[in-house]
């Protein structure tokens, strides 16, 4: 399955003011939600809650007093939070609301974190998933590298992609680095940044658009001002803009597949335009094509291949396939090869003194020793 999210220039100012775009709220344990009259707002067509935080907790508590009573605790918050997260679940969607979870991304093991998460989300074919990296500080979140182990754990286990969550700078590192990260670079953005227009910091060179913008958050909505406000939500909820209806929306989630990053964002070189189209001034540029450069492993694969090819060309050949005769030496076999056409009687009497236990050469040395 592959994804296009593609937004209008529109969709890159304020987005949010027009009454066409669908929101989706996200929230964590702590938010309080009043469903009533969250349900008044039309315009909410998602809910993603808060999943797993990095690993899972120790389930063998051990050591002092002190540390005993801090185990047990973040098993008890743990099995709190996983309840209300269901909860959650079960009411969003009674209301009609499309579900997601998102997983905060930590330092440690990629897959057990990814594991822990779909343990803890137990996600229906049609729930998003997503992955929320909040930096690029590998002491404090999950590495880019981490990730991408993450993705990879996430598409075994449930055979599709998640949406990636992360802010300006995070994005705008992974689409410049984008052949190192083949799979963070090609999930389906979740944007988040507090400004009202975001055009020019957007990655474009990678993503052609998002496929949600958060742009409200504690960040930037207050008491008394606040870019969007959500009935039956605190002030600090995060919401978030789709470039698309709400009709839209539920057809496209839960955004489980790659995008495709377009040619002429990869090339490099315009294709030449004609002097009167330039004087005329209107004319659209276009882009050659250029292959994606090649991995690491694809070159090593190459040059084996143009290595072991060089060295057969030194190498003698096998007893079944080569011509040996007492005087079939070194000589008389460069000869042979060189001869494109080789006539019937250089066959028969190549063959005929064919030795199938020495080579020529063993011939030859044997004969003048």
């Amino acid at each position: 399955m592959v994804l296009g999210t593609a937004a209008q220039a529109s969709d890159f100012s304020e987005p949010w003011k027009n009454a066409d775009r669908a929101l989706v709220i996200d929230a964590y344990e702590y938010n309080s939600i009043d469903w009533a009259e969250l349900a008044t707002d039309k315009r909410i067509v998602g809910f993603i809650n808060k999943a797993s935080d990095g690993l899972p907790p120790a389930y063998f508590c051990s050591g002092d007093e002190t540390e005993v009573r801090l185990c047990k605790a973040l098993w008890k918050r743990f099995a709190v939070t996983r309840e209300l997260f269901q909860t959650r679940k079960v009411v969003a969607k009674a209301l009609g609301l499309k579900w997601g979870a998102y997983h905060l991304a930590r330092p440690g093991n990629p897959v057990e974190q990814a594991n822990n998460f779909i343990d803890f989300a137990e996600p229906a074919p049609d729930d998003l998933v997503a992955l929320d990296i909040e930096g690029n500080d590998p002491t404090q979140w999950m590495s880019l590298e981490d990730a991408e182990e993450f993705v990879r754990q996430v598409h075994r286990r449930l055979g599709r992609f998640p949406v990636l969550y992360t802010n300006g700078r995070t994005a705008q590192f992974i689409a410049d680095n984008r052949y190192q990260y083949r799979l963070l670079s090609r999930l389906p953005l979740w944007y988040a940044r507090y400004k009202p227009d975001i055009e020019v910091h957007f990655p474009m060179g990678n993503w052609q658009g998002y496929a949600l913008w958060q742009f409200s958050a504690h960040t930037n909505c207050g008491r008394f001002k606040c870019p969007y406000r959500v009935p039956g939500t605190p002030n600090d909820i995060d919401v978030s803009v789709a470039p698309m209806n709400a009709d839209r929306l539920r057809q496209q989630w839960a955004f489980g597949g790659l995008i495709d990053v377009p040619s002429d964002y990869l090339a490099s070189i315009p294709v030449p335009v004609s002097r009167e189209a330039g004087l005329a001034g209107k004319f659209t540029i276009t882009y050659a094509d250029v292959a994606t450069p090649p991995t690491f492993e694809e070159m090593v694969s190459v040059l084996g291949q143009r290595w072991e090819k060089f060295r057969d060309g030194f190498s003698m050949p096998v007893v079944k396939t080569v011509p040996r005769r007492p005087r079939f030496g070194i000589a008389e076999y460069v000869a042979w090869k060189r001869t494109e056409q080789r006539s019937p009687l250089q066959l028969e009497a190549a063959f005929a003194a064919a030795d199938p236990v020495s080579t020529a050469s063993t011939a030859i040395d044997r004969r003048r020793r």
